[in-house]
């Protein structure tokens, strides 16, 4: 991988991975349509840790809130109802999916789910559940003609078996295509829960998984020649920086925004992909992984 790969690289990993369009396609496509070898599921893991550290900086007093006090209730049981411990329960509960799915289907990860044609159909399909999450969602703050507008949930009514819906959501992410955040937070609003809300608890929910996910593939490849680590490193720390400020505006941005022009845009993509691909313009399988 050169270093002008690894550049636009961080760029696409740090632009895509909090809006909900799919990083790991991007990474894919970007790669694809520029004639490079593929990234490979280990570079975007490890580059999501510089995305996550935006997180981790951005979210920096509500993390210290829920480790303070998840902390306490492991010895204070009158802790146990506090928001922010009970958050952070939530937020290991919500983390056993797509731990369990991460490891049971590695192999189909770094293979099959690579597939372009996979990538084009998750983009479109996903794209639609996510615009009618969205037109559920403005329908119940607008209300209608005959209707009031409807209270939606927040944080504080978060609970196990909604926690473990999220983290399902989370975990189809997996597949290039989805979208970590489209899937969670669509799968937050069709729960009923308040767009802010929702991307909060999906942003909070991504950082033990990503961070795991990422310290296994640093594990995996050191020694193993399989990583080129200057320009990974770097497309890392390109991603931390313009992730950054994409959280920034997204959290601005969602609370009072339609997710549609994400839906069309991820709908005529898929669809440029999959006549690409049926053209013959586009492999569907991935050239070797770069190293």
């Amino acid at each position: 991988m050169s270093w002008f790969e690894s550049l636009v690289l961080g760029l696409v990993q740090g632009l895509t991975e909090f809006l909900p369009v799919s990083s790991s396609a991007h990474l894919r496509l970007t790669a694809a349509f520029s004639g490079w070898k593929d990234p490979g599921a280990a570079f975007t893991a490890i580059t999501q840790i510089g995305t996550e550290t935006a997180v981790l900086i951005y979210f920096r007093k509500d993390i210290g809130r829920i480790v303070s006090a998840w902390s306490r209730s492991l010895f204070d049981r009158t802790m146990r109802r506090n928001h922010d411990a009970q958050m952070g329960w939530l937020v290991i509960v919500g983390s056993i999916p797509i731990g369990v799915l991460g490891v049971t289907l590695k192999d189909q990860i770094e293979g099959p789910f690579r597939d372009l044609r996979v990538t084009a159909t998750m983009l479109v399909v996903v794209g639609v559940v996510i615009g009618i999450a969205d037109r559920l969602a403005a329908r119940d703050e607008t209300g209608g003609r005959h209707r009031a507008p409807k209270q939606r949930k927040t944080l504080e009514s978060l609970g196990v078996k909604d926690g473990l819906v999220f983290g399902l959501c989370q975990a189809c992410a997996l597949v290039p295509g989805v979208s970590r955040s489209g899937a969670t937070i669509s799968g937050g609003l069709f729960m009923g829960y308040k767009r802010e809300a929702a991307a909060r608890y999906s942003f909070l929910l991504a950082i033990p998984a990503v961070l795991a996910s990422g310290a296994f593939e640093v594990k995996d490849s050191v020694g193993a020649g399989h990583v080129d680590w200057g320009p990974t490193l770097f497309a890392t720390v390109i991603a931390f920086a313009s992730g950054y400020a994409v959280i920034a505006w997204f959290m601005k941005w969602i609370s009072h925004k339609s997710f549609m022009p994400f839906v069309w845009y991820r709908v005529a993509l898929g669809i440029v992909i999959i006549a690409l691909v049926s053209a013959g313009v586009l492999s569907p399988h991935a050239a070797e992984s770069a190293g």
